[in-house]
């Protein structure tokens, strides 16, 4: 354990300024989680989507979907099969929606991945299983779907939860939570004079 701490201790000459740098790193870092309101990825509270206001469009057309009463984006989006995957893929899908949001190579219109299509198609399937066995479109059968043959569910079902328009602009005037301001009361004070 002393090499290991010997190791990592910086030489005498540089001990401030890495002990500088270590501390405006973590600061930043804890900036950082306090300012993307981290803890609330944590939850299924689909207002948690809307803190990237790129998503205001699709809460808005969930808020308003039949699906609002009965699931949250994280019920239709992330897989449920089991804990484990649930929380792999919200962590890597919610740290891939990060980095495109902070780099702002947003698409427009907003297009799932491959994993977050597979993620859907299960969740429609594991939802509407037990009314959709009996049924047949003429174009697709109960027995394809569950065979993954074909067509997704969206393919036939496009307005389900969130309309036909795509546009990050799509619903201009909707009412969405807003997440709060990390700028603290002082400083907004200074900037707005």
């Amino acid at each position: 354990m002393r090499k290991f701490i010997r190791f990592i201790t910086p030489p005498e000459n540089w001990r401030i300024p890495v002990y500088v740098l270590a501390g405006a790193f973590t600061g930043l870092a804890a900036y950082a989680l306090v300012v993307s309101n981290a803890v609330s990825y944590l939850s299924d509270n689909p207002a948690t989507c809307v803190n990237c206001h790129v998503m205001g469009p699709q809460y808005a057309t969930w808020f308003h979907s039949s699906h609002r009463e009965h699931a949250t984006c994280n019920d239709c989006h992330v897989p449920q099969d089991n804990i484990i995957k649930h929380y792999v893929f919200k962590a890597q899908d919610g740290l891939r929606h990060a980095t495109i949001f902070t780099l702002n190579t947003t698409p427009d219109p907003i297009i799932m991945h491959e994993a977050g299509q597979r993620a859907v198609q299960a969740n429609c399937q594991r939802c509407h299983d037990h009314t959709n066995q009996h049924v047949t479109s003429g174009k697709i059968s109960y027995d394809q779907v569950q065979k993954g043959e074909g067509r997704l569910c969206w393919d036939c079902h496009r307005d389900v939860p969130h309309g036909t328009v795509r546009s990050t602009a799509s619903v201009p005037h909707a009412r969405i939570p807003i997440p709060q301001s990390p700028m603290p009361e002082w400083l907004r004070t200074i900037t707005n004079r």
